[in-house]
């Protein structure tokens, strides 16, 4: 089984959502898609780039000429690690905390408050 990478910073968040929705993208495309909602230099996505194969964060692909960059978990499995740290250190654990705080923070919709009650049956499902 392949070791947990470290948590990402906030800038390698972004960068890895940017991967997870282009896919496998070059230096070039993730500064493009980056300098649509922040500042980012090209130099400082490189480097960032690079750390985070340093850190097992993204894998590199050094085939061609121009590198390619792709994440090396999913989004789902890194929200969760996420997720679950974010719960351990800061609500002790509790996942009815978790729920009662994200919801107190922003009116829910009622399409999410109806997906919200489905997995909350599933889960009580899966308890029986």
């Amino acid at each position: 089984m392949m070791p947990v990478p470290p948590q990402p910073t906030r800038a390698e968040l972004a960068i890895l959502r940017v991967l997870w929705q282009l896919g496998p993208s070059t230096v070039r495309q993730v500064h493009e898609s980056l300098r649509d909602t922040q500042d980012t230099g090209y130099t400082t996505v490189l480097k960032l780039l690079q750390n985070m194969t340093e850190k097992g964060l993204v894998q590199r692909d050094e085939t061609e000429r121009t590198h390619v960059y792709q994440a090396s978990l999913s989004q789902q499995r890194t929200q969760r690690d996420l997720l679950r740290d974010l719960m351990d250190r800061a609500f002790g654990g509790s996942a009815m905390s978790v729920v009662a705080q994200a919801l107190s923070m922003k009116k829910a919709s009622a399409e999410e408050l109806a997906e919200i009650r489905k997995l909350l049956d599933a889960q009580e499902r899966r308890g029986k």
